[in-house]
């Protein structure tokens, strides 16, 4: 079992109940394979920490752009704490090196990991919260995430990839990009979409996803990064 109070002294907290910072590292199915573990998993933190997130961001970009409107703002808020961005803020607290996972759970990496990391640091925000305070699960939210906006607004990474791409390129290209579905496979259940971007005739990139709207996002997004323009 990993040192929690280690973590936590990490964060620069004591907590009262130690158990609770271990219960939003516990996932689901580390308690499949182990029968006679006496904690939960973390799945109801995670509830009341995406809660608490969700109004903290809220108040803390409220107060900040007294001149943006409702759109304005939830498009800001939805680019700090959408799965890509809590799991760079998980990975960066080190949060890899305590999650209690199972076997087959630990070996997942990519786009699997960052939702794992993504629920945990909601869950770490959810136990903060109850062992502390409001007060204190602000304050961490704040540290890890309030510094991040001007980064935000500057990459206009509030934007949707899609968006992003098809801006950039009829700025620069005086064209609009057209995505092309290039594959489908696997059964109807869990079907996987290979999506190609391309501008005029020349393919810039592709993107994998469960659905086409997730391929094209993909598609979009590795397009930026190829031709640099992210």
């Amino acid at each position: 079992m990993p040192d929690f109070s280690a973590f936590a002294k990490r964060l620069g907290l004591s907590f009262h109940n130690l158990d609770l910072l271990v219960e939003a590292f516990t996932h689901r199915s580390y308690l499949n394979e182990h029968r006679d573990y006496a904690g939960s998993h973390n799945e109801r933190l995670e509830f009341l920490g995406d809660a608490v997130l969700e109004l903290a961001t809220t108040d803390f970009l409220f107060k900040k752009f007294p001149a943006k409107t409702e759109g304005e703002l939830t498009s800001y808020r939805a680019a700090l704490v959408n799965t890509v961005s809590l799991a760079a803020l998980g990975a960066a607290l080190g949060a890899n090196d305590y999650l209690l996972l199972s076997k087959g759970e630990s070996k997942d990496t990519g786009r699997a990991r960052d939702v794992i990391l993504a629920d945990t640091f909601e869950a770490i925000i959810g136990a903060i919260y109850l062992d502390q305070g409001y007060a204190a699960a602000e304050a961490f939210i704040g540290e890890c995430l309030y510094g991040k906006i001007d980064e935000v607004i500057a990459k206009r990474s509030y934007q949707d990839a899609k968006s992003r791409f098809q801006e950039v390129a009829q700025e620069k290209r005086n064209t609009t990009p057209r995505y092309e579905t290039l594959s489908e496979n696997g059964p109807d259940h869990a079907k996987l979409f290979t999506v190609g971007v391309f501008i005029d005739t020349q393919e810039i990139a592709r993107g994998e996803g469960q659905s086409k709207q997730e391929a094209e996002q993909a598609a979009a997004e590795a397009a930026l990064s190829a031709l640099r323009w992210s």
